[in-house]
């Protein structure tokens, strides 16, 4: 294989592991979302789904050049829903 070839495979695999990653980002977006409309309407709401998506994040990150991202609690979704409503 020629070194073209080379770098012509990784940069693909880059790009593939990229697009991977801002379909996983875009998901933990929409759980955020939900959550947070959720809890501004004062209706009952949990961090799972988003958790879920950051752990497939955080274990996609470890096989490439994406970054990691930080887990959800309860209390961060609270606080950000009573900042944003002022």
């Amino acid at each position: 294989m020629s070194v073209h070839e080379a770098i012509t495979r990784h940069t693909r695999s880059m790009h593939a592991h990229l697009e991977a990653f801002q379909l996983l980002d875009r998901q933990r977006e929409e759980a955020i979302d939900q959550a947070l409309a959720l809890c501004a309407a004062g209706q009952p709401f949990t961090v799972d789904a988003i958790n879920r998506v950051t752990t497939q994040i955080n274990e996609h990150a470890k096989h490439g050049i994406s970054p990691t991202r930080p887990y959800v609690t309860e209390a961060m979704v609270k606080e950000y829903a009573n900042r944003s409503s002022r």
